[in-house]
């Protein structure tokens, strides 16, 4: 292994590199207009990518298994805090229905895109499972998949650029798409009284403004989810131990993200004025998945993202153009306005906070609850449905 500016045991400097550099695309993002286009997980995979291919920071340490053994799993929790079923169920109004179609427009471009690229693309699996997750999710889905099916550094990172570079362009279809005259004429828009013009706001900036937070909200908020994530973990090997049960409810069951995903849920909808009353929490999670971010782009290999991202670029807009155009035609079938369909395409791809920060731009204020709490859902069954399919996906077409 080559030498590197900081040695692969020096933990110290490695957590200060990865904590420095998460904290830096953060506030890169809410500086800077080009950098929240980018988005500051782009940035510091980015940038950790750079840093490592030029020989400062090693590609292999058992620091980085520490990110994912303990900063990962804890920011599942810390972003399902607000994943109150009821109140997603009864203050989203129809937007919930048009996330799910556009939820099963992710699942059927998934099967569309693996029937079209099976055997061209290795790791197909875990791959298929990432951007389930992450097209019904987020970030944090794609990263439980990550783990839960071993990924390669390298596949990620490959796989991370093309959804990100695709991800920008939908994004920037789904802006303009309201203002087009063919739509227009076809789709009904209540909201579009209230469009803004103004570009100047920096989106990321507003959306992570200052807010009022305590000692015990942040107490509160890691001891709790450091113990989801411990009975989660403990309950996962229980299971998949256990000779009893049948080895089809170990590969579900057994998963420790759903595990942690469920009991969160549980709590959150159980016990609202707990869980929902922490502040603080969806912050120190997203620092957490830049953290994760930071992590995914060190052993990426440049040869290896120009070789493998050409096809997975194919693969994911598949995925994408599906859920676009399913959800343009049930929409239209159902006659949903089209604010909600763009809301729930935006929410089902980026996740609550892309979702909200173009509700934001467009004006439309009505819109702002909804598109965070079908963002928010879009995370609690992000997991669920990206096991189901791969695990369906890897029987039909034997993938690896």
């Amino acid at each position: 292994m080559e030498a590197t500016f900081i040695r692969p045991d020096d933990t110290l400097m490695l957590w200060t590199f990865m904590v420095v550099w998460a904290a830096v695309s953060i506030w890169l993002e809410q500086k800077y207009k080009w950098a929240a286009t980018l988005t500051g997980c782009m940035i510091a995979l980015l940038g950790a990518m750079f840093l490592a291919n030029v020989g400062i920071v090693p590609l292999d340490t058992p620091s980085y298994d520490d990110v994912w053994g303990y900063v990962v799993p804890l920011a599942v929790p810390l972003l399902l805090f607000d994943a109150n079923i009821r109140r997603i169920w009864k203050e989203s109004g129809r937007t919930i229905i048009i996330f799910h179609v556009a939820a099963i427009g992710t699942i059927l471009g998934t099967f569309i895109a693996v029937a079209l690229f099976h055997g061209k693309i290795p790791e197909l699996q875990g791959i298929s499972a990432m951007l389930t997750g992450t097209y019904i999710g987020g970030s944090i889905n794609l990263a439980a998949m990550k783990d839960a099916y071993s990924v390669s550094s390298q596949m990620t990172s490959a796989t991370i650029v093309a959804d990100n570079f695709l991800m920008a362009l939908y994004f920037f279809a789904l802006m303009i798409i309201p203002t087009l005259n063919f739509f227009r004429k076809r789709y009904t828009l209540p909201y579009d009284a209230k469009l803004s013009t103004d570009g100047s706001e920096n989106r990321a900036a507003k959306f992570w403004g200052a807010k009022e937070i305590s000692l015990i909200d942040i107490a509160s908020s890691v001891a709790l989810s450091l113990a989801i994530v411990t009975a989660s973990t403990k309950l996962s090997a229980f299971i998949n131990a256990s000779d009893a049960l049948p080895n089809g409810f170990k590969a579900f069951f057994g998963q420790k993200y759903l595990l942690i995903t469920t009991i969160t849920v549980i709590g959150a909808s159980v016990f609202p004025n707990i869980f929902g009353k922490i502040r603080g929490a969806k912050e120190i999670g997203t620092f957490f998945i830049h953290i994760f971010f930071v992590v995914i782009g060190v052993p990426a290999s440049l040869s290896m993202i120009i070789q493998n991202s050409p096809l997975l670029f194919a693969f994911a807009g598949v995925i994408i153009c599906t859920n676009m155009i399913l959800s343009l035609v049930i929409g239209k079938i159902f006659k949903f306005n089209l604010e909600e369909i763009v809301v729930a395409c935006n929410a089902t791809v980026g996740g609550p906070t892309t979702a909200a920060a173009m509700v934001i731009a467009k004006g439309w204020e009505d819109l702002v609850v909804p598109a965070l709490l079908v963002g928010v859902w879009g995370y609690v069954v992000g997991n669920y449905a990206a096991i189901a399919v791969a695990n369906y996906l890897a029987s039909v077409f034997n993938l690896m």
